[in-house]
């Protein structure tokens, strides 16, 4: 196991394959990019709020409620009016738990994340579990690892019983929820040439005002977030049709195949035609 030295510490386990890292925050933070992670992400909030954006929407999670976001999914977080917050987050290999928890479909039914609204009980219960799973980690006593993954297996069991999920997780915020509804615009008419003008003027507000808290809540700026949707959209096709490479380009917005083919790699790290061969030799990966 290792940790990193800092008032925070991330502690490592199973050769990386889980991570708990325990953290008080104040003032407004922001994570400066969008990101995503190989392993799935269980994030508790022990105090105040935060602002996530996760597939295609602004969701708010509040004291003593929990989101969990599947590997390589895109996402960021910010802070909402209450600026000062208490975190525990896990990042874990979901073939650490037994195989009746590991199954992707039943957490997140198709969708990109599952917000889990726990009741008094179960949120003394979470954090006992949480708390003990940092414990283990700091004193490493022996035995201590496979003790932390049983401790997680125990969460996972409360998070399946529960019976206040929430899998929308909206928000009454209207700032929240006019960036939702933007971010669905843009899902909506990524084919179209949309404009950041064209957008606000949809929303009947300033493309300066969408343009900064579009930023501030997503991670994105406009533009890139529309690039983001396309390229998305054209991983699908690439590894799910037999389309040729300009088609699709069309299909998803570019009107030249040169931008779509530089657009496409400078995002994946793969031409189109590398990114299709890859994906159909391996049938179980992200595509």
């Amino acid at each position: 196991m290792t940790s990193v030295s800092s008032p925070n510490p991330k502690y490592h386990i199973e050769d990386g394959r889980y991570s708990i890292q325990h953290m008080k925050r104040k003032g407004i933070t922001a994570m400066p990019r969008p990101h995503s992670h190989e392993w799935t992400e269980l994030y508790y909030l022990l105090e105040g709020e935060r602002v996530y954006f996760v597939d295609d929407r602004v969701v708010t999670v509040h004291k003593g409620e929990l989101i969990l976001i599947p590997g390589s999914e895109l996402h960021a977080t910010a802070s909402s009016e209450i600026a000062e917050f208490e975190r525990i987050l896990i990042n874990y290999d979901p073939s650490l738990l037994p195989p009746a928890l590991r199954n992707r479909a039943q957490w997140f039914h198709s969708r990109g994340y599952r917000l889990f609204r726990l009741t008094l009980r179960e949120q003394d219960e979470a954090e006992s579990l949480l708390t003990r799973m940092l414990e283990e980690c700091r004193l490493q006593r022996p035995y201590y690892e496979t003790c932390v993954i049983t401790l997680l297996t125990e969460l996972m069991i409360l998070l399946q019983r529960s019976e206040t999920t929430s899998q929308a997780g909206g928000t009454k915020h209207p700032l929240h929820q006019l960036v939702t509804e933007v971010a669905t615009y843009i899902r909506d008419h990524y084919r179209e040439s949309l404009t950041l003008e064209e957008t606000a003027g949809h929303f009947f507000i300033s493309p300066s005002y969408l343009s900064r808290v579009f930023h501030r809540l997503t991670g994105f700026h406009f533009r890139e977030y529309i690039v983001h949707i396309r390229v998305r959209e054209a991983e699908r096709l690439l590894a799910g049709s037999g389309g040729k490479i300009q088609e699709i380009a069309s299909a998803v917005g570019f009107e030249h195949l040169s931008h779509f083919n530089k657009t496409f790699k400078k995002s994946t790290g793969l031409t189109p035609l590398q990114y299709r061969k890859e994906a159909r030799s391996r049938p179980s990966s992200r595509a």
